[in-house]
């Protein structure tokens, strides 16, 4: 199972709202994320759009899996920018993962603005059968 805990995310949007923002900062932005199980895995999907492939970086250490990426500015050199809302910088957030899950077999693919991770459920985890033995003969029983 996935542990989600962010105590600085809403901290965060708070002082962006009352300091202001310009995407310049160097403190790591929360991306929004969708997480759940489909079967023997689990899929988290984190919204990056406009990212580069080559810029994101994926890790996991002690069950922390770790996703940051970076979106940096489109504008030429010499652009005259009128509006500039879109946010940029780096983007970064930490998922605890539970014991149950496989980290050494972890997968994540980028399409569309969409980073999709699929974590597998460990083995260890996993429902299955017991047999038990009794005088007269056996009888199995889920686990």
């Amino acid at each position: 199972m996935l542990m989600r805990t962010d105590p600085f995310r809403e901290l965060d949007r708070l002082a962006q709202q009352v300091f202001g923002g310009d995407g310049t900062n160097t403190r790591p932005t929360a991306m929004p994320m969708d997480a759940y199980r489909e079967g023997e895995e689990f899929v988290v999907r984190f919204d990056l759009p406009g990212v580069a492939t080559e810029s994101i970086d994926l890790g996991v250490e002690r069950n922390v899996l770790t996703v940051r990426a970076e979106r940096r500015d489109e504008f030429g050199e010499n652009a005259d920018v009128q509006v500039a809302e879109r946010p940029r910088g780096v983007f970064s957030r930490q998922l605890f993962l539970g014991d149950t899950l496989d980290t050494d077999n972890i997968s994540a693919h980028y399409d569309d603005g969409v980073l999709t991770v699929r974590i597998p459920v460990a083995e260890r985890a996993k429902p299955r059968r017991i047999a038990v033995t009794g005088g007269s003969g056996r009888t199995t029983i889920d686990a």
